[in-house]
């Protein structure tokens, strides 16, 4: 399961709708579709601040504040939207409000419903993101460990992530790796492993 379909299966849970709608006014259907929506996009602009190496410390470092091992309806109910607000802010820049307005067009949510969505969902993506991460890196470090030379091996920890190696060279697939999260955790495990 990809970092995409992991995320879209815990916010998409009856829970975490349920506090979705409550919370934004949106009908369960609005709300899945936005979640649906959205995800990508978040996930393919993570990727894009993650190209840098001071935009993959500032994101390693995001993550190491939002490590919950609540549920993501929890998360979700209890989400510090302040805090969302400004997460979001960060992982779109000067793309929020067209991705803001574009999210509504396509969802047939408010720009306000929209952006009240995703200050709740942030926090929750991004100890996501964080619990997902960690768990490559102890499987990396156990498959490191458990090698015969303890010669790391790039090529493999790439292929964890569903092909990632080959969309470094094909550009449809280095999109499909930015949108469903694989460069994203590769990108991740890379800067975690070397620290």
């Amino acid at each position: 399961m990809n970092l995409l379909s992991m995320l879209l299966s815990s916010m998409l849970s009856s829970g975490s709708v349920n506090n979705l709608s409550g919370k934004t006014g949106l009908s369960s259907q609005q709300v899945a579709k936005l979640v649906r929506l959205a995800l990508p996009i978040l996930l393919k602009a993570m990727t894009g601040n993650a190209s840098s190496a001071s935009g993959l410390a500032s994101l390693v470092g995001a993550l190491t504040q939002h490590t919950s091992k609540s549920s993501f309806a929890d998360q979700i109910g209890e989400a510090d939207t302040r805090d969302g607000s400004r997460i979001i802010r960060h992982i779109l820049g000067s793309e929020e409000d067209a991705v803001v307005s574009r999210l509504a067009g396509e969802s047939g949510a408010s720009a306000d419903q929209v952006s009240a969505l995703l200050s709740m969902i942030a926090p929750a993506l991004m100890s996501g993101v964080s619990a997902a991460s960690q768990a490559q890196v102890q499987s990396q470090t156990q498959a490191q460990a458990a090698h015969a030379g303890g010669v790391f091996d790039l090529s493999s920890m790439l292929s964890m992530f569903g092909g990632m190696n080959q969309a470094v060279v094909e550009e449809p697939k280095q999109d499909s790796a930015a949108m469903d999260g694989s460069a994203l955790l590769g990108a991740l495990l890379t800067s975690m492993l070397k620290g």
